[in-house]
Parts: C-alpha cells; structure tokens; sequence
C-alpha cells in the first residue's frame, strides 16, 4: 500500500510493534550460542519498539510517500482472519536479556533499519 501511496496505520495506531533487522536476528541467534549465560527464551527484538502510527510514518518518509490512509481492522479481518486480532493489539517486546548482557545492536532505530533494508539513503 505505501508504495501505491495509500499506506497508513493499521486500526488505531496506538499498538505497539516490535520489530527486528535482519542482520540483528542472525547477530542476536549467534549472541544466543555464544553466550552461555544467555539461556533460555529471549526476545530477539530491536530494543525500541514503536507505536503502529510511528511505524506507518516512518516507513512513509523512508519511502518518500505519505502515510494517511489507516487500514481498518474489519478490512484487515477480512484479509488476514483472526490474525487481525494480533496485528490490531500489538505487544511492546523488548530484548531486555541479550542488552542486559551486551549485545550491541547494528540498527537499534527504527528509520535507520527500513533505510537499510529498502536500500534507501538515511
């Protein structure tokens, strides 16, 4: 949608995202084998999540394209069934245990990381 310049909030817009790049899922999975004391469950999430509505601009300015249009959760329903229930909620999920034990992130911010994977300048 926001390459055909109608992209926007999912429902609301005040959900959280928590997102990861790329490159930080493979360092935070080879943190996690190298790490002894990292064991058990952790979150492998950038350590900024963001509101949906921030997301939507964000990626609107790194593509050069507005972020008006919000997606309602009926429509996103009828897409995507009862998954629209978890994409409309959201959950704030931050990576608490691998900072705490020094991961050092390559795109902790969120604008920096789509520029990066959309290949666009910062």
């Amino acid at each position: 949608p926001f390459k055909l310049f109608a992209g926007g909030p999912i429902a609301s817009g005040r959900q959280w995202v928590s997102w990861v790049h790329h490159a930080d899922m493979t360092g935070l999975l080879l943190f996690a084998l190298d790490t002894p004391a990292l064991a058990g469950p952790f979150n492998a999430t950038a350590p900024h999540p963001v509101r949906n509505l921030e997301f939507a601009r964000t990626l609107g300015r790194v593509l050069g394209r507005p972020y008006w249009l919000p997606t309602p959760k009926v429509l996103l329903r009828v897409a995507i069934g009862k998954m629209a229930d978890v994409v409309a909620t959201g959950q704030r999920v931050v990576p608490r245990a691998a900072a705490g034990l020094g991961y050092a992130f390559r795109f902790p911010e969120l604008r920096r990381a789509l520029a990066d994977v959309l290949g666009r300048p910062e």
